[in-house]
């Protein structure tokens, strides 16, 4: 089981959205967050004041997935997300020790959202 964090831009999110649900993924949790990557500082006038913008405003997926399904997400993010300018964003994979579904009490791979098998192997 993997912990995927993908970090894109807010007017990409409903193609990202679509691209996992199309690949059969759709146990997904959504954040507004800010950062600083490899965008420039912009000024950017507010109320006639110059403004120098630090960080931008990026949405966060967070989606833990089982291991054949790591690569079908990346390739979703990536085909929604991909604009070929700077600041499109980051996915990061870690390791995911254990899931528990509250509700059940179910574990692991089990415990999590169950994604169309035939994605994973199409006929």
């Amino acid at each position: 089981m993997k912990l995927i964090t993908a970090v894109v831009r807010p007017e990409r999110v409903q193609q990202v959205k679509e691209a996992l649900f199309n690949a059969g993924i759709s146990g997904i949790t959504l954040s507004r967050v800010s950062g600083h990557g490899g965008e420039k500082e912009v000024v950017e006038l507010y109320r006639g004041t110059r403004v120098m913008v630090e960080f931008r405003d990026k949405v966060e997926f967070r989606m833990a997935v089982s291991d054949p399904f790591v690569d079908l997400a990346i390739d979703a993010i990536c085909k929604g997300a991909r604009t070929g300018e700077v600041g499109d964003g980051k996915i990061f994979v870690q390791p995911l020790e254990r899931v528990v579904r509250i509700r059940t009490g179910e574990s692991d791979s089990a415990a999590l959202t169950p994604v169309n098998e035939t994605r994973l192997n199409p006929v």
